[in-house]
């Protein structure tokens, strides 16, 4: 799906298809061109014959997925980030890549599915005309800042589910707890190879690197770059707790295995002589008689077993074992 909304003389209007005379800067028109799941013919159409971009920065448009980057080509900035996936189900936290093309008088983006940044920009800019009346790079700051709000929420929930897991490494009450923490440290380093090249990238417009960034514009993408290092920073945070999660709970566990076979093994020691004694009486061969008739041989060995068995304990407490 292909929309394209165009500014001139203060009024912003929809459009079907981009008319050539509109890339010139001096005609007096901004516009915004979104690629909504395009195919791979649709996008070439529009990014290689209409706008002309480079083939490597079409060809990384039109791929699944790429990595968070900036570059820099002849007349225009070629911008890759990445926004939420609230449609994701394998994972918990997933993300989906942006793409964006930054013209002196022109935004494209090209995202494979619903973008809920890119959706609310577009029913502002239905209303306010002046999100476009400031230039493409105003509206690529609005598009960005509103992705990077969007991680918040997503990071709260982690932090949430770390806490749970936190309490339940302690108590030690639940058996797949593992599976859980492996696939939150998945989730954690996914979040970390997106967040950090992000950050970097942005800084970079922070930093006025590029000429179609003016002084105001650093100003506000140095904002966004300041949460995305909050973010970074979160995330570094949050892969040490988890680690921690992972270590204690291996370590309750241990603990527990170690107090059942102390119990195991105090039982199996103070039988292992009570064996020996009914062993020995139980086999047809002449053995010293206990005191009194066979019946009174009977309770002898029991009150001698009986008298081990209290030994022994007494001695396990007494060098604190048990």
């Amino acid at each position: 799906m292909i929309s394209v909304y165009v500014h001139s003389n203060g009024a912003i209007r929809y459009a079907e298809e981009v008319e050539p005379e509109w890339l010139d800067p001096a005609s007096g028109v901004t516009m915004w061109v979104d690629l909504t799941d395009p195919t791979v013919d649709e996008a070439r159409r529009v990014l290689t014959d209409i706008f002309r971009f480079h083939p490597l920065s079409v060809e990384d448009a039109v791929a699944p997925i790429q990595f968070p980057k900036i570059e820099a080509y002849q007349g225009y900035l070629y911008l890759i980030l990445h926004g939420i996936d609230f449609k994701a189900r394998e994972h918990r936290f997933a993300t989906r890549d942006v793409d964006f093309f930054v013209g002196r008088n022109y935004l494209v983006t090209v995202h494979g599915s619903d973008s809920r940044s890119v959706g609310k920009l577009k029913e502002l800019c239905q209303v306010h005309p002046s999100l476009l009346a400031e230039g493409p790079v105003a509206l690529l700051h609005r598009i960005v800042d509103t992705m990077v709000d969007n991680y918040r929420p997503e990071v709260d929930k982690l932090e949430e589910r770390l806490n749970r897991m936190e309490d339940q490494a302690i108590l030690g009450n639940r058996a797949d707890l593992v599976r859980h923490i492996l696939a939150m440290k998945r989730d954690l380093a996914s979040l970390r190879r997106i967040v950090m090249p992000q950050r970097d990238s942005i800084g970079r417009l922070a930093r006025r690197e590029f000429a179609i960034v003016n002084d105001e514009m650093a100003y506000r993408f140095r904002d966004v770059y300041d949460h995305l290092v909050r973010l970074a920073d979160e995330v570094t945070l949050f892969q040490d707790r988890i680690t921690g999660i992972l270590e204690a709970h291996l370590s309750t566990v241990s603990n527990r295995l170690n107090a059942v076979m102390k119990v195991l093994t105090v039982m199996s020691t103070i039988f292992l002589p009570l064996t020996v004694l009914t062993s020995m009486y139980g086999m047809n061969v002449p053995l010293p008689h206990l005191p009194g008739g066979p019946g009174a041989q009977f309770w002898w060995l029991l009150a001698i077993m009986i008298g081990i068995s209290g030994a022994m304990l007494w001695a396990f407490r007494r060098k604190r074992w048990i």
